[in-house]
This record gives structure tokens, sequence and C-alpha cells, in this order.
């Protein structure tokens, strides 16, 4: 039985583009359909939440997510990644490299641990997340094209260092253009600046996103709050230098 996006909780954005904005951290999960594969941008907060995005997902899709596109190491976008079995995992250059949060055992997954249970995630829930937590097997350098199928290509493209030292964003062409960008954009509240945060490049990196998504009728989807325009990405751009003394 076919679903649409508003049945199940999800908002389209364009033909075969949507997305759902998560309880708790109000953080936001994409999905692009295409004819043999589906792509899920971000994964949730916990395995439990990632397990209901993947089902969200399949009855969408009418099959299984085969590709997870993870725009930056915070476990509200990551701990639901192993709940996508099977999914080719992609993130930004250097994600998967030693130190990286990605990488598996070590300093990286206690601190992302640590990080979500501060932030009132259940420790367990933290705990199972961490332990089972998909490797980044495919690192984005530059730009990577990606064909799903009946024509359907989208862009993932290494736009960072901003928000944190791995950004990825995610452009999908249609009717409008859809750009996925993490939390290099925020529109619920002021961008979160962390101590993994690269604040000098941080307004270069929005000036890619403005450079894929262009100015004309593109939709901006931030890693939290509602879907904005380049302008919007061009304000915050210039409050982010401002706020951290970069000259432009």
């Amino acid at each position: 039985m076919t679903v649409t996006w508003e049945e199940l909780g999800w908002e389209r954005l364009a033909d075969g583009v949507g997305r759902c904005r998560l309880p708790d951290w109000d953080c936001t999960a994409g999905l692009v359909l295409g004819a043999d594969a589906a792509l899920m941008v971000d994964a949730g907060s916990s395995l439990d939440e990632g397990a209901r995005l993947r089902e969200g997902a399949r009855r969408l899709a009418g099959h299984r997510v085969t590709h997870l596109a993870l725009t930056h190491p915070h476990f509200d976008h990551v701990f639901g990644a192993a709940s996508f079995t099977g999914a080719e995992v992609y993130g930004a250059y250097g994600a998967a490299g030693t130190g990286a949060l990605f990488a598996p055992g070590g300093q990286g997954r206690r601190a992302l641990r640590a990080d979500a249970v501060a932030e009132g995630l259940d420790a367990r829930a933290a705990l199972e997340a961490a332990e089972a937590l998909s490797p980044v097997r495919h690192e984005v350098r530059g730009e990577q094209p990606l064909d799903l199928g009946g024509g359907r290509q989208v862009l993932l493209a290494d736009v960072g260092p901003g928000h944190t030292g791995h950004d990825l964003a995610v452009l999908v062409p249609g009717s409008p253009d859809v750009l996925f960008c993490g939390d290099l954009v925020e529109e619920s509240g002021e961008p979160q600046a962390g101590p993994d945060a690269v604040p000098s490049r941080w307004p270069a990196a929005l000036d890619r996103l403005l450079e894929l998504g262009g100015d004309d009728d593109a939709l901006y989807v931030p890693g939290h709050g509602a879907v904005v325009d380049a302008a919007f990405v061009r304000a915050q751009r210039d409050a982010l230098a401002a706020r951290f003394g970069v000259s432009r």
C-alpha cells in the first residue's frame, strides 16, 4: 500500500525528496528516492530513532535504504547509523581517519557517548549506539556524484571544516534544488560552535553552500529548524563572520 510523506510525519520538499524533523533535538534527517536506491541523510540520535527512520524510509521507497550520508560527527546525527544495515556510509574526507569520531574504538566514541548523555540521552541508549556506530566506508574529498537510478543524481560535497572538522553537504538537483546543509546552517537557534568547530573557516563553508545551491529557488535544509532560502544562509554567514571576527 502506497503511503504519502505526510502520513508518516515527514515533510515533502520536492519530487522524491523529503525530510523528517526529529523530536528532542529538532534534528533533521533527509531522504532521497531513486528508481534503484534510497539515500538517507543523517540517522538520528539513537538506534531506536534510526530504526524508526529506516522503517519510514522503507515504506516510502518500497525497499531498504541503500546509502547513508552523515553530514558531521555529532551524536544527534549519527547514533542511529547502525540501524541501516547494509547501507553504504559516506562522510566528509577525514571523518574515518585516526582521531575522528567515526573511527572504531578509542576516545572518539567515548566522547560522543559522553556528549550524548550530557545532552540528555539515556545512558544505556548512548552506550549501545556508540558501540554499534557504523564506520564511514566512503570519504568524500571535494565532490562525489551518486546515481540513485531513474535519472536521480545526487552530489555529495565536502564543504567544511566549519561546524566541525568534517562537514558534508548533499545537493539534490531538481525543481527546486534541495541542499541538505547539516549543522553548518541552523534555523531554530544560533549556530552551535563546540570544541570541534573551526570558526575561522565556517563563513567560507557557507559560501561553498551558496555556490552549490545558488540564489534562485533552492531549498536549504538546516540541521535543525525550518527550511530556509539563500538569503537566510547569506545572513547567517555574515553573522558568523562578525561573531568570530573573520575578515571577508
